[in-house]
């Protein structure tokens, strides 16, 4: 069964869409099928992935609105190698389009129910604001990882970010939880990059990833050639970092399954 995961922050510019493109493409380096969701009206993860957002037929606003299927608006990311459902400004009239539609916070959710299961993992790059895009995905989400910079406005956003996830959560999708917090643009040189990472150790113990994202010159450039890190220069930082990633990530899903395993 395919797994789910909304890559979110309410703050901007912390890395979600460097983390959904590289993430991706470094989980089908580890053999995993995997689909990315571009729920961004910017479109990055879209140029990101070498596809032009400008000459989309079909996008996951003609999803969301119900005028063509997930497969009919599937994309390849030739560089990435997983697929993609590409975005671009339209998806900025999706909240107008479903303001009258019944169960329209369960629109994703419907969609990808079909095709759920032909994917190892289903990455989600969510919108910077909490609106009805994010708890679309929120709603379709097993859980959340967050991508967040070690500086003191981020570690403010977190508690209501976490506090958001828990109202939906409540109301919406029960089995939502914070799969991970994950460190970008990390630079220990910095004495409040220490501060704040330790800070995350004491609140998030068992949902802090070991990895981190350090800044890196490789992983800048690489979406400007439509590619991840990991085609543009597999034996950049950024690269390295995102494999670690993916590893990780895969090894936490076999520990809760093997948990999950053991209570039933």
């Amino acid at each position: 069964m395919g797994k789910i995961f909304a890559i979110a922050n309410q703050k901007g510019g912390v890395g979600k869409t460097t983390t959904c493109v590289n993430l991706a493409a470094s989980l089908v380096a580890t053999k995993r099928r995997v689909l990315l969701i571009d729920l961004d009206p910017q479109g990055n993860a879209t140029t990101g992935s070498a596809v032009d957002k400008h000459d989309l037929e079909n996008s996951i606003y003609d999803v969301l609105t119900d005028q063509c299927t997930v497969a009919e608006a599937m994309q390849y990311s030739e560089h990435g190698g997983y697929q993609l459902l590409p975005s671009n400004r339209d998806l900025t009239a999706a909240e107008v389009a479903l303001l009258d539609v019944k169960n329209k916070e369960r629109r994703l959710e419907k969609a990808l129910a079909p095709i759920k299961d032909n994917y190892d993992y289903i990455l989600i790059d969510c919108p910077p604001s909490l609106n009805m895009l994010t708890v679309n995905a929120l709603a379709a989400a097993d859980s959340v990882i967050i991508p967040m910079q070690c500086e003191y406005y981020a570690l403010e956003g977190l508690t209501d970010l976490v506090g958001s996830i828990q109202q939906i959560a409540a109301v919406v999708n029960p089995k939502l939880k914070i799969e991970g917090v994950l460190r970008t643009m990390y630079d220990p040189r910095m004495s409040l990059t220490v501060d704040v990472s330790e800070q995350l150790k004491q609140h998030f113990p068992d949902e802090l990833y070991d990895t981190v994202i350090p800044r890196n010159i490789r992983l800048a450039e690489a979406p400007s050639f439509g590619m991840p890190v990991l085609a543009y220069d597999k034996s950049s930082k950024g690269a390295q970092a995102y494999l670690a990633l993916a590893k990780e990530l895969a090894r936490r899903q076999r520990a809760q399954k093997r948990t999950t395993a053991v209570q039933d």
